[in-house]
C-alpha cells in the first residue's frame, strides 16, 4: 500500500504534543507522506519548520477563511515570500466558510482571490475549503480561472454533486477525508465513486474527523488508510490500486514535493 496524507495539521492540540509518535504510527500503517496545512500566518514558521526536520513532511502557507479578518491586509507579496522555501509545495487553505461567518463574507472572499492569484504566478496547486458557499466559490473560481489557469483542489468535499461536477469542469482536483466513511454520508459515497481515477486525492484532515472505525475519538494520519480502503471499496477498486492513483494524483498536483524512492517514480510512470 502506497499513501499520501494530503491535508493534516501536525501543529494542532491533539497532534503536536506528540508529533513525532504521530508520524511514527502514520508510517507504520503505510502512510508515505504528509501535506501540513496552515490556516493563519503564525503557523507557517512552525509549519515549515516541521517540513525542513522531517523529510517525508511538506508544508502549505495560506489563510483560512475563518482567520479572513485578522489577516484583511495581507497581501500577495508576504505569500509569494513565503512559497519560495523549498519545502512549501502549496497555498492555503484558503477558501470560503458561511457555515460559521467567523469572516466577514466580502473579506474572505477578497483574501481567496489573493490566495488564487498567487497560486497562477508561482504554480502552486491551491488548497480550497468551502462551507455552505458553493455558488460564491464556483462563481470566483470561473472569474478567476477566465483570467489565467492555476492547479487547485476541493479539500475535505462534503459539497453536493452538482458543485463537484463544476469544479471537475474547471480542472481541480476532489480530496476525500473520513466523511465519506460515515453511514449519513450516502450523496458523497455516491458521488465519490464517479470522481475521475485522475483527479482524486485522500486525506485526514487530522485532528478532525476520524473515519469509520475510529469516529469520535482524535484523528491521526495513520487513519488515511480506513479512508482510502472504504473509497476503494465504493469504486470497486483495490486498495492498492487506489493508493497508487491517489499517490500519482498527488505527485502530479504537488510537482514541488520530493520523496526519493516514491513520488519521483509515481510521478514518472
Amino acid at each position: 500500500m502506497l499513501l499520501i496524507d494530503s491535508h493534516c495539521h501536525l501543529e494542532y492540540e491533539g497532534l503536536v504534543e506528540d508529533q513525532a509518535g504521530v508520524l511514527d504510527r502514520a508510517r507504520a500503517a503505510g502512510i508515505a507522506g504528509f501535506l501540513n496545512i496552515s490556516t493563519r500566518r503564525s503557523e507557517w514558521e512552525r509549519v515549515i519548520a516541521t517540513a525542513e526536520r522531517e523529510a517525508d513532511v511538506w508544508a502549505s502557507v495560506g489563510i483560512h477563511p475563518h482567520e479572513a479578518d485578522a489577516h484583511a491586509d495581507l497581501g500577495e507579496a508576504a505569500l509569494l515570500e513565503a512559497t519560495a522555501h523549498p519545502r512549501v509545495i502549496a497555498i492555503g487553505e484558503t477558501g470560503l466558510d458561511y457555515y460559521y461567518d467567523k469572516s466577514d463574507r466580502a473579506v474572505q472572499q477578497a483574501l481567496f482571490r489573493t490566495h488564487i492569484a498567487v497560486a497562477r504566478k508561482t504554480g502552486l496547486p491551491l488548497i480550497i475549503h468551502t462551507r455552505e458557499a458553493e455558488d460564491d466559490t464556483v462563481a470566483i473560481l470561473e472569474d478567476e480561472m477566465g483570467k489565467g489557469a492555476f492547479p487547485a483542489l476541493i479539500h475535505c468535499f462534503t459539497a453536493s454533486a452538482e458543485f463537484g461536477r463544476k469544479v471537475l469542469d474547471l480542472g481541480l482536483t476532489i480530496s476525500l477525508s473520513g466523511i465519506v466513511t460515515f453511514k449519513n454520508a450516502k450523496d458523497l459515497q455516491e458521488f465519490a465513486a464517479e470522481v475521475p481515477a485522475d483527479k482524486l486525492l485522500v486525506e485526514t484532515d487530522s485532528p478532525f474527523l476520524a473515519p469509520v472505525p475510529h469516529r469520535g475519538k482524535r484523528c491521526e494520519p495513520a487513519y488515511t488508510g480506513d479512508t482510502a480502503r472504504f473509497v476503494a471499496d465504493l469504486r470497486g477498486v483495490t486498495l492498492e490500486q487506489l493508493g497508487e492513483d491517489t499517490t500519482r494524483n498527488f505527485a502530479g498536483l504537488f510537482s514541488k514535493a520530493k520523496l526519493p524512492g516514491v513520488l519521483p517514480e509515481v510521478a514518472a510512470s
